[in-house]
């Protein structure tokens, strides 16, 4: 997901969680983080919270997809020099 580590997810989404509610620019390193660990969060049972999505969350299943795919199409242009790549500055 382009964090060093453990440590550096939790401090880096930390960081993302505040640009996003303070509506502060993101480069496009950034963006691309975030989408890719909003998408795992998501789908996977793995690393996230997968079929359990709308038991955790509340939220439907069919809903986040939509949204998902309506953020992916809004950031593909950004976030696309980052794709099957690792997301680094």
């Amino acid at each position: 997901m382009g964090f060093t580590d453990t440590q550096d997810l939790l401090h880096q989404c930390q960081r993302l969680r505040k640009a996003l509610g303070e509506d502060a620019p993101l480069g496009a390193a950034d963006w691309a983080r975030t989408l890719l660990a909003t998408e795992i969060v998501f789908v996977s049972d793995l690393a996230g919270s997968g079929v359990e999505w709308s038991t955790t969350t509340g939220r439907d299943d069919a809903a986040t997809i939509r949204m998902l795919r309506m953020i992916q199409r809004k950031l593909a242009r950004t976030v696309s020099p980052y794709y099957g790549k690792r997301p680094s500055e």
